[in-house]
């Protein structure tokens, strides 16, 4: 009786904000709906059928799976790196931590609005800088230019994301005993032998558990990138986020936004549960063991 009073409040929570917009979304994904009036146009399947045949939502899933994969390639070498180098004792450690961890504490909003106007054309700060060590920024901004938007994008997520990754590291690594780094060193073991054999290893579970973290926060990408491109230019930095967005907001084509949503919800519950099940399952009977 005691659990069912503790636990009540929480599964009525979770009823109301996570189950029923899900079956919200799946009830407007079977019907043509314009946003006004009832639901009586039923088109059944046809809403997901044209959503995955639209070349548009289908690019869009590419770059949400390249958001993946390159926040992991950059970030994970990255946030090791740093928080190795913030894990020694020296001057200025606070401070460098301060700073590393600053872009994560910023709202999504604020720092997508700062990244715009050094991203400006022509008297943008990265333009200017640009011309003076000779290079040619591209006429229509990095931001406008279809070749270089995505990637301009993805630098800008590993400069917000990556103190989350440093701070989970750092954390990580006060768990690795200092007996074990003494030992080793009492064996002759350099800095960075002792770091690769041992700090890095005992860093796993720390790092499956954040590349965990970012591959869902990379399929949810939204507010950075609408800020800064709204999916353009010509489609070059769409993801699903921004793609039923738009559908829904600008076209009113509600529909089309639902599907695209439950879509999306699918896509990202398969893939955490794959991880769960090929890669955290590792770590619980690790730990169980």
């Amino acid at each position: 009786m005691e659990i069912l009073v503790f636990v009540t409040p929480a599964l009525a929570l979770i009823a109301l904000f996570v189950a029923w917009p899900i079956v919200t979304a799946v009830r407007f994904s079977v019907y043509d709906w314009k946003g006004f009036g009832d639901l009586t146009d039923f088109v059944g399947l046809e809403n997901y059928v044209e959503v995955l045949g639209d070349e548009v939502f289908r690019s869009a899933v590419g770059h949400n799976m390249m958001i993946v994969v390159g926040s992991i390639l950059l970030q994970l070498p990255l946030g090791v790196a740093i928080a190795l180098l913030l894990n020694r004792r020296m001057r200025g450690q606070g401070l460098l931590r301060t700073i590393i961890f600053v872009p994560y504490v910023l709202a999504e909003v604020i720092a997508a609005v700062v990244w715009l106007q050094l991203l400006q054309p022509q008297y943008g700060f990265i333009d200017a800088f640009t011309a003076q060590i000779g290079l040619t920024p591209p006429e229509q901004g990095w931001l406008g230019t279809p070749e270089y938007a995505l990637w301009i994008v993805l630098l800008v997520l590993t400069w917000k994301y990556l103190g989350l990754a440093v701070l989970l590291f750092l954390a990580g690594m006060q768990g690795v005993s200092e007996e074990l780094h003494e030992a080793a060193q009492l064996d002759g073991a350099s800095w960075w032998q002792t770091q690769w054999r041992i700090t890095i290893p005992l860093l796993g579970p720390t790092m499956r558990t954040w590349a965990f973290l970012s591959m869902i926060g990379s399929i949810q990408c939204f507010d950075m990138i609408w800020v800064l491109t709204q999916g353009g230019p010509a489609d070059a930095t769409a993801t699903m986020a921004t793609y039923l967005i738009d559908e829904g907001t600008k076209r009113h084509n509600y529909g089309i936004a639902g599907a695209a949503s439950v879509i999306l919800f699918v896509i990202a519950f398969a893939m955490a549960l794959a991880y769960q099940v090929l890669i955290l399952r590792r770590d619980t009977k690790e730990d169980t063991v």
